[in-house]
């Protein structure tokens, strides 16, 4: 199955700054076959983002072929997004989100 981990950032943003390498980091740890990282610029990829509008840096979206798994923001500490990627990667029960995270998952998916 391929799961899709996507982090939304802005370049002005300096809590994006420091955590792309925390969220990189992170992502390497997992030994997920089939994981497609993203780290996402808002701004620079605003037609992928469409309608979603992201008002607290990091955002975090996970999400399998089917369902979004995760979709919103986080805490910028290494701890806290290793526990979210572990309980959401592992566990495949569909999150509650907008209309605007499911079209972001789409459009994720296609580009694979």
């Amino acid at each position: 199955m391929s799961l899709h981990v996507a982090c939304l950032c802005a370049a002005w943003c300096r809590t994006c700054e420091s955590y792309q390498q925390v969220f990189e980091a992170a992502c390497a740890e997992l030994p997920q076959a089939g994981l497609h990282t993203r780290w996402i610029d808002i701004e620079d990829e605003a037609e992928l983002i469409g309608e979603l509008d992201i008002e607290t840096f990091p955002t975090l979206l996970i999400a399998d072929g089917e369902h979004v798994r995760f979709a919103g923001p986080l805490t910028p500490q290494p701890e806290t997004l290793k526990r979210v990627l572990r309980a959401h990667l592992a566990d495949a029960t569909p999150a509650r989100v907008g209309p605007e995270y499911l079209e972001l998952a789409h459009r994720l998916r296609k580009q694979r």
